[in-house]
């Protein structure tokens, strides 16, 4: 039997399977507030038969977007176009949906991909101050950020207990805090962004401090049991940075807070990283976090075949498997993974015509 394909629970949330779709910017929202971009986006993968569904990085404030598409959670305008987007992919499909938490730091401020993704200045169209731990840029020709205050981090703290409150209210069913790829929370953790001198800054215990703050400001915020989880970088790939020792004691302080899982990603926080991309070169970040800790892991980057996907879950490497370009250029990779393993994936009805005859027992409604 395929062990992607058996269930996991992850806080109060019982997965039928062991696919997740790892939460991917579109950079198509206005003001903040989803489109009917992101209606057609998410409903398509809502029927791609994985675990559950993550909705893109969604800044807590408007200066925590990326870009000026991101979309954000801060008002009742925000809440209220995300609100009709769920409500068109809940009438399709009764997948879990899940929502990524985030504020970009230094990182923001930021052009359309499409359009180059440079920084923009903030005394320019469409640009904005941004703000970090410190005020060193991610650039060194960027504008530097603003240190942020405790003033200013108590804001921010009830920005992001606010936007899981609406969360909730949305009837999202687990939150994922973003702590990876060099945005805010991962920039406090690192040694090479975070230069304070204060009591959130300089050893591990202090670098530490504010990520957790934010994670216990959300927990407080949402029902006991409701699965928070965190993204996080295992590997900053820059000599002198954040390291997966360093990560094992962050993942083991959050699992005492609660943490209902803990997503692996790596890099973003350098210019100078020197990634070893290849298949699964995040994997060994993974099985190394899983060793230490009991909350699922859940392990991602390049993990495109089949086989692959059935080996990281039976030799023990995660718990789960996340999908994020691959499956925007394969929309049914989870059909396809239990063809080839010889799995059942539920689908919606109106498919079920389409079921190969060389794959009789593959939809299930």
């Amino acid at each position: 039997m395929s062990k992607l394909f058996t269930p996991i629970t992850v806080g109060n949330q019982t997965m039928e399977n062991r696919i997740v779709i790892a939460p991917m910017c579109q950079y198509s929202a206005e003001d903040g507030r989803m489109t009917d971009w992101h209606t057609v986006h998410l409903g398509q993968l809502a029927l791609s038969g994985a675990a559950v569904l993550t909705i893109e990085a969604t800044a807590v404030v408007p200066e925590g977007r990326i870009t000026y598409g991101d979309v954000g959670l801060w008002d009742d305008a925000t809440e209220d176009a995300m609100a009709r987007t769920l409500a068109a992919v809940r009438a399709v499909s009764d997948m879990p949906v899940a929502i990524q938490l985030a504020h970009a730091g230094r990182k923001a401020s930021c052009a359309l991909p499409w359009d180059g993704g440079k920084q923009i200045a903030p005394d320019q169209p469409n640009g904005w101050q941004t703000e970090g731990p410190s005020t060193s840029p991610y650039l060194s020709d960027e504008n530097a950020p603003r240190a942020l205050d405790e003033a200013r981090m108590a804001l921010l703290l009830e920005a992001f207990a606010d936007a899981a409150r609406r969360s909730v209210t949305l009837g999202i069913d687990a939150i994922q805090i973003h702590a990876a790829h060099g945005y805010l929370l991962h920039a406090f953790l690192s040694p090479l962004s975070n230069q304070r001198n204060d009591q959130y800054g300089g050893s591990l215990e202090n670098r530490m401090r504010f990520p957790l703050e934010v994670f216990q400001a959300i927990k407080g915020a949402v029902p006991e049991g409701y699965p928070v989880t965190v993204r996080v970088s295992g590997e900053d790939w820059v000599k002198g940075g954040w390291d997966i020792d360093q990560t094992i004691r962050f993942a083991l302080e959050l699992e005492k807070l609660g943490c209902a899982a803990i997503h692996i990603s790596s890099g973003g926080l350098h210019p100078d990283q020197d990634i070893p991309v290849g298949p699964g070169y995040q994997v060994p970040l993974a099985r190394k976090v899983k060793e230490a800790v009991s909350m699922p892991v859940v392990a991602v980057g390049l993990i495109t075949d089949f086989d692959h996907a059935e080996a990281v879950i039976a030799t023990g490497d995660a718990d789960m498997i996340a999908l994020a370009r691959g499956i925007l250029y394969d929309p049914r990779w989870p059909w396809h993974a239990a063809a080839h393993l010889g799995a059942t994936v539920r689908a919606a009805p109106q498919y079920l015509r389409c079921q190969p005859h060389r794959y009789r027992n593959l939809l299930q409604r």
